[in-house]
Order: structure tokens, then C-alpha cells, then sequence
């Protein structure tokens, strides 16, 4: 048990699913996994463990933003055991030939926090990268579901709503598909600890032309990045 989590030793699975939305963790629950239980409710970030396939996955929220994600990150790694994360979540798309309903894979994720600044000394401009087994299955579980996965670089911004100079189209020039907020911290954090992990994000915002999903359609997507989530956590297992 931890500060922020109310688990005890082997509540947890060692692959663990982290949707920011608690609310999205306990759908993902109680959707997909089997004879599914809450291990945790502190702060109302709610974590459950259950059974895909055979195989135990846990699924915990972790709050919007990467300070929030890198406190469940990190005791999850430190304190339970944990050595899959996988992030999944929503992206706002920077690039004309993504678009809603689309499922990205982060190959990497680049920043605009200080956190790893503060990590480094402020010596390195540390590149997050995903575990290549993981997007390699990703990739091969969206095949086998017939989804199309884009697999590129995805923005981690600490900031929602900023005052600073627009910079998405900066940012699709040189590559990324979409800004989200919390996968350069997993990223990080799961390298330091030895461990694996991949962020998969379904696009529910589109920046450039300023539309979004419905809340319906947001949840028939939402199933597609989870399910291509589970596969990948329980085909490449099987396979290791």
C-alpha cells in the first residue's frame, strides 16, 4: 500500500493499463476483463485487476497531466512489481491526414515539461521511446482486428490551456501526430526502472480544424485503442 494507491502485495498485475479518466479505468474493467476487482479507490482514481485471455492485467487511472501519471507511474514500478505499463488515453491530432476515430501508437514522445530537464541536471535532452516488442505487437494486434494504427511521435504537453505561441504546426512538421499529456513521464519513468512501456491514444480532438468527438463516438473508439491494448499486452506475453 502506498500513498496513492490501496493495494496489497499481488493485488496488482504485473501489465498494468493507465487511463488518465479513473472513470475510463473502471469502463475498461468492466467491459473487458474477466471476474474483474477494485484494489483501490484513494482519490478516486480507481484501480481493478482482472483477466484477459487468460492473463492478468490490472488497469489503474492516473489523472490528467505528467506530474499526476508519474506519481501512480512510479509507485506502480517501485512498489508492486509492475513491468508493462501501457498508456491508454486521448490525443488532439496536429497533421491534416490524421483524423478522428484514428488510433495512434507513440514511437516516441517529446516534451515541453522540465521534468527530465530536472532529472539530467539540465544536461540532457532525454528522448522517450516506447518498448519496440510492445509497438511491434501493437502494430501486429491492430492488423489482426483490421484498425489501422499510425505509428509516430506523439507532443507530451504540460499545459491544457497556455498563453505561449501556437506551436502545432512546428510540431507536424517535424513529425508528430498528435499532443497529449502524459506519455513522455511513463515513457521515462518505466526506462528508469528497467521496465516497458507504450502509449496508445485514440483521437478524440482535432487541433487543426477544431472539431471532436461525441461522447458516443468517443466510447466506440475508446474500444478499439483498448482492445488493441489487451492484445498486444497478452499476444506479445505469450510470446516472450
Amino acid at each position: 500500500m502506498t500513498a496513492h494507491i490501496a493495494a496489497e502485495p499481488g493485488d496488482i498485475a504485473e501489465t498494468v493499463l493507465l487511463p488518465g479518466d479513473p472513470l475510463r479505468a473502471k469502463w475498461i474493467a468492466e467491459t473487458f476483463l474477466s471476474d474483474a476487482e477494485c484494489y483501490s479507490e484513494v482519490r478516486g482514481m480507481y484501480g481493478y485487476t482482472g483477466t484477459y485471455r487468460g492473463r492478468r492485467v490490472s488497469v489503474q487511472g492516473t489523472g490528467m497531466g505528467q506530474p499526476s501519471a508519474s506519481i501512480y507511474t512510479h509507485e506502480l514500478l517501485d512498489q508492486f512489481g509492475v513491468r508493462t505499463v501501457v498508456r491508454v488515453g486521448s490525443a488532439g491530432a496536429v497533421r491534416s491526414d490524421i483524423e478522428l476515430r484514428d488510433v495512434v501508437a507513440a514511437i516516441g514522445a517529446s516534451t515541453n515539461s522540465s521534468m527530465n530537464r530536472i532529472r539530467f541536471g539540465g544536461a540532457v535532452d532525454y528522448a522517450p521511446v516506447a518498448d519496440f516488442g510492445l509497438l511491434r505487437a501493437a502494430a501486429d494486434a491492430a492488423e489482426e482486428r483490421g484498425i489501422g494504427l499510425r505509428v509516430g511521435q506523439l507532443y507530451s504537453s504540460d499545459t491544457f490551456y497556455s498563453d505561449a505561441p501556437d506551436v502545432e504546426g512546428l510540431l507536424a512538421d517535424y513529425g508528430v501526430l498528435a499532443i497529449e499529456m502524459e506519455a513522455a513521464a511513463i515513457y521515462t519513468l518505466a526506462a528508469g526502472f528497467g521496465a516497458r512501456a507504450l502509449a496508445i491514444c485514440t483521437i478524440s480532438d482535432h487541433i487543426l480544424n477544431q472539431t471532436s468527438l461525441s461522447a458516443e463516438d468517443r466510447q466506440e473508439s475508446f474500444s478499439e485503442m483498448a482492445e488493441i491494448a489487451l492484445d498486444t499486452v497478452t499476444v506479445e506475453a505469450g510470446g516472450s
